[in-house]
């Protein structure tokens, strides 16, 4: 495989791990000049649309909510980013790595998308500097 076609496949491959897909909406909060340019460019590959920002008044499939410890109340910020889902919508968390600056502890995670209503479904590397949480809001038992 040459150097290009790794880059490529690495560039394709970090929306994808978002699970991404042509056509969906995804909106960002939080940006920042930290932020992970090479996911921000992915993402609009594999959507095939521009990322739209917090002042977006229309439904989104997918929020990309950067936050880094220093930001505030991470609950208030879950709350408002639910606002613009669609039903069966995510939150894809991404927050500095351990030992960056920003650091957000796991519990601190798992204790404010408990108190939002989201379930924590899965953890990744979503970029050199960046780990990804996966929010939902649980299925309903029928």
């Amino acid at each position: 495989m040459s150097a290009t076609a790794g880059q490529a496949q690495s560039e394709r491959s970090l929306a994808e791990r978002l699970g991404l897909k042509a056509g969906q909406v995804v909106q960002e909060i939080g940006y920042d000049d930290d932020v992970a340019e090479e996911l921000r460019s992915s993402v609009e590959a594999v959507t095939g649309a521009d990322l739209v920002d917090e002042d977006y008044d229309d439904v989104v499939d997918v929020v990309l909510l950067w936050w880094r410890d220093e930001d505030g109340d991470l609950f208030e910020a879950l709350t408002d980013a639910m606002v613009a889902l669609d039903g069966g919508g995510q939150i894809w968390l991404l927050t500095p790595k351990a030992g960056r600056d920003g650091h957000v502890e796991p519990s601190d995670i798992g204790e404010a998308a408990q108190t939002a209503g989201l379930a924590q479904t899965s953890s990744i590397s979503a970029a050199g500097e960046w780990s990804g949480t996966r929010l939902v809001a649980p299925k309903v038992r029928k």
